[in-house]
């Protein structure tokens, strides 16, 4: 990859690689951010162009057809920007010679390489992730590091930058890149004005994390033997939540109750507690006027440092600063003078 544009002021071309039976959003969504980016001046920031193979149109998974261009023609573009698209036809489509050759050339000469979702193991194939962190959508996070171990994967971030190289987790996280790249080329004003116009966080709240703790713990407790107590875990975050309560909740014995639910949850009762504190606080801290102290105590924590100290642990930055970011506004309410 090339380090710089010499042409920093003209329109940046992003080309998006294509093939048969990709994610009409793996596509659609990024290519909505690059198009809506403007320049102080108006003018658009990057041209775009969706490129294939042999050209023509690739029908994409949801039935919808997109015009491409082929290699061939691409030979007059200078590309900036070249990112992968996903889908599950992206493992087949990573076994064609002629693509990863094409693939690697481009690596050469453009700015900056990325890839969305499942684009990754295209990516992996060309051997332009060796060596490098890297992310993928969570469900195949673990064959992307089995199948190549020279790459870090990264299982939670919803996306990844490693140099020039930038990977993304499933479908919308796709979009999320995107905005971050405008951020790089344009600035921050720039790219929270099209996540405005899109109605879209610039960057999501929870430490970017590819999905909640609640959906994680869905996601490990595949039998749902502790779906039940995990919904009264949320409803009751303030309660005794010692582990010889939860054993009582689920009529096991403390002992065998830790060891089951360690083996089939992959933590520990007092860590998934802790977790799910943090996400209930997080909603709090977001909806609510309660204050940072009274959120604390309502969710269980003995005091508002080790509060603090849980929040920053899984989230990566403080509780007043978490609100401060992603906090409700005080609106007027219609018709009245309170604040709503």
């Amino acid at each position: 990859m090339t380090s710089n544009s010499a042409n920093a002021h003209r329109e940046r071309l992003i080309a998006f690689l294509l093939f048969e039976r990709t994610k009409l959003l793996d596509v659609t969504g990024p290519l909505q951010v690059f198009n809506d980016a403007k320049r102080a001046s108006g003018e658009p920031a990057f041209r775009t162009i969706l490129v294939s193979q042999r050209g023509g149109p690739i029908e994409t998974d949801a039935g919808v057809a997109l015009h491409t261009v082929s290699f061939d023609h691409c030979s007059k573009f200078t590309i900036d920007t070249l990112l992968i698209s996903g889908g599950g036809t992206a493992l087949e489509a990573a076994r064609s010679s002629s693509l990863r050759g094409w693939l690697i050339k481009q690596a050469n000469d453009v700015r900056r390489l990325g890839s969305i979702c499942l684009g990754a193991f295209i990516l992996a194939e060309c051997g332009l992730l060796d060596g490098r962190r890297a992310t993928t959508h969570w469900e195949r996070c673990a064959e992307l590091a089995e199948r190549f171990p020279a790459i870090d994967v990264r299982p939670d971030p919803i996306f990844v930058r490693c140099g020039a190289v930038w990977t993304s987790a499933g479908v919308s996280a796709g979009i999320d890149m995107a905005l971050a790249m405008v951020e790089e080329d344009l600035g921050h004003t720039t790219a929270l004005a099209i996540a405005r116009e899109l109605v879209l966080y610039l960057k999501r709240p929870g430490g970017q994390s590819q999905f909640s703790t609640a959906l994680r713990q869905q996601i490990r407790d595949r039998v749902g033997r502790f779906e039940r107590l995990h919904a009264w875990i949320r409803e009751n975050p303030g309660a005794d939540l010692s582990v010889p309560a939860l054993s009582s909740f689920m009529a096991m014995s403390p002992r065998n109750f830790a060891r089951v639910y360690s083996k089939e949850n992959g933590q520990t009762p007092g860590r998934a507690v802790e977790a799910l504190r943090v996400e209930t606080a997080r909603d709090l801290l977001e909806t609510s006027r309660q204050s940072v102290q009274q959120i604390a105590h309502a969710v269980g924590f003995g005091d508002p440092e080790t509060f603090r100290r849980a929040f920053v642990k899984s989230l990566g930055v403080a509780p007043s600063d978490y609100r401060s970011r992603f906090g409700r506004p005080l609106l007027i309410e219609s018709g009245t003078d309170q604040v709503g």
